[in-house]
């Protein structure tokens, strides 16, 4: 596997923990304040592939946990019933327990916003400050078309006549400004871990709860509640972002009591790719500056 700038490896991160009834994969490096990384749910999706590139910068100065969510990566890849959400907000606090975790910093991409959404709302004392990277769940575009243009993209992969690598490209055009930054190793590593049945299985009742919500599994629309969300919370979008557009933003910043919002330029779904040092520097900022006074 590739090495991050730091020579970390995917072998030598790797680690599996119980998660009550479920085995999860996760890549640890680092040590301080545990962070937990959610990664997103496009085809093929996994931690790594999410956030290899940030990882050993990250890992300078947290504890770093970029967990596999149910039905990615090497995690197990169960049937999923009832709540979307709540079973994967679960499943990560089943994690911390296993590991001793208590509370924790969270950084949430797109499904793994969500998770992060529906954590700090349902374990609020475990829940430390929030990054959430174009975060589902908790977004209502207000002017812009839904499901979007980049979300019909990212479901069209499994539609007829299948998938094929030219979709996972059209995908990763869709995640990005500039596809180009994307190397093709990461292309055809997604397109391999797509096409696992048990993970396909997973990725199509995802896109089937979010776009309509089906009787077996439900993405809960957890925009109604972002308001009892205290927690410091950094947003951070993409101006070009096709997957959940920048107007979803707002409605998170004016009902979110500690919202603030980052907007990269010339930037898609992937703030951590496309402009990785400035996503790196934004969140230890945030992450590491002093606690507020009452009051201030």
């Amino acid at each position: 596997m590739t090495l991050t700038t730091e020579g970390l490896t995917y072998e030598s991160t790797s680690r599996t923990a119980k998660a009550g009834d479920l085995t999860l994969h996760y890549h640890e490096a680092g040590t301080g304040d545990p962070l937990v990384l959610l990664h997103g749910g496009g085809p093929g999706a996994s931690a790594w592939s999410n956030w290899k590139q940030n990882l050993a910068p990250l890992a300078a100065h947290f504890r770093v946990l970029a967990v596999d969510q149910p039905g990615y990566g090497r995690s197990d890849k169960p049937l999923i019933k009832g709540g979307m959400w709540e079973f994967y907000a679960r499943a990560v606090r089943g994690l911390l327990d296993e590991l001793g975790i208590e509370r924790t910093h969270f950084i949430g991409n797109s499904l793994g916003g969500g998770t992060t959404l529906k954590f700090a709302l349902d374990f609020p004392e475990r829940t430390d400050r929030l990054v959430l990277m174009g975060p589902a769940g908790g977004a209502l575009p207000l002017t812009s078309s839904w499901p979007s243009e980049g979300l019909k993209t990212l479901m069209a992969f499994y539609a007829p006549p299948g998938p094929s690598r030219e979709k996972m490209q059209a995908i990763i055009a869709a995640l990005m400004y500039n596809p180009g930054k994307v190397d093709p190793e990461v292309l055809e590593e997604r397109y391999q871990a797509a096409i696992d049945p048990d993970a396909m299985a997973t990725a199509m009742a995802v896109f089937k709860a979010v776009q309509s919500g089906e009787p077996v599994l439900v993405a809960e629309e957890l925009w109604r509640d972002v308001h009892r969300i205290t927690n410091p919370t950094l947003l951070t979008w993409g101006r070009d972002d096709r997957v959940l557009p920048l107007d979803s933003a707002l409605f998170m910043t004016r009902y979110m009591p500690d919202a603030r919002l980052h907007v990269f330029p010339q930037c898609g779904h992937w703030a951590q790719v496309e402009h990785a040092a400035e996503f790196e520097r934004l969140v230890i900022d945030f992450l590491t500056a002093p606690q507020k006074e009452d009051g201030q």
